[in-house]
């Protein structure tokens, strides 16, 4: 724990909802955590392990840990039970960086959905987030965060699609959405 962070609560924060914007987000707070010297770092539940988008050639250059652990768009997938053990596996890691007290904050990145399609049962979640280490805050993304981590959460922030270019077949651009 920092000592920024001496005598504050904690927060779990949930980024949630339809709109785009939901890592981006979580990404932000990383940054301003990294100019504060605090310890941060990015499990990726989704991006596949050979990810090589903008966030994690920024990561490097910077020094903060980021680890895609998916098999890239589970809701593609033709190895459901191949998701459910990756997602599994990466839930493990989170939970070892979430113990060790090594870090200020930790990024579960897009874990709502292995929670969502109950691979990784909430309250497992919600158990491992009341026992973290104190002054640990944690960020959680992803559509359709469960009712129950909402409920549980300190933060939740929903983001809202109002509009977006690929309804009109403009598709994701480098620096903009990878």
């Amino acid at each position: 724990m920092s000592a920024t962070e001496a005598g504050r609560k904690a927060l779990v924060i949930v980024l949630t909802g339809q709109g785009k914007g939901k890592t981006t987000a979580a990404l932000g707070v990383v940054l301003r955590a990294w100019g504060r010297g605090m310890k941060t770092v990015v499990l990726q539940f989704v991006k596949a392990r050979t990810a090589n988008y903008g966030e994690n050639r920024a990561a490097r250059k910077l020094g903060i840990e980021m680890i895609p652990l998916g098999e890239g768009f589970t809701w593609l997938s033709k190895d459901i039970e191949k998701d459910k053990a990756t997602a599994r596996e990466c839930w493990e890691l989170a939970r070892q960086k979430i113990d060790s007290g090594q870090y200020d904050i930790v990024v579960l990145d897009e874990m709502t959905y292995p929670m969502t399609y109950g691979w990784i049962p909430v309250e497992e979640v919600i158990d491992t987030l009341r026992q973290r280490p104190q002054g640990l805050h944690v960020i959680i993304t992803g559509r359709d965060a469960p009712q129950e981590l909402i409920d549980f959460a300190d933060l939740v922030t929903e983001m809202r699609e109002v509009k977006h270019p690929y309804e009109k077949g403009v598709k994701a651009r480098p620096g903009i959405d990878f």
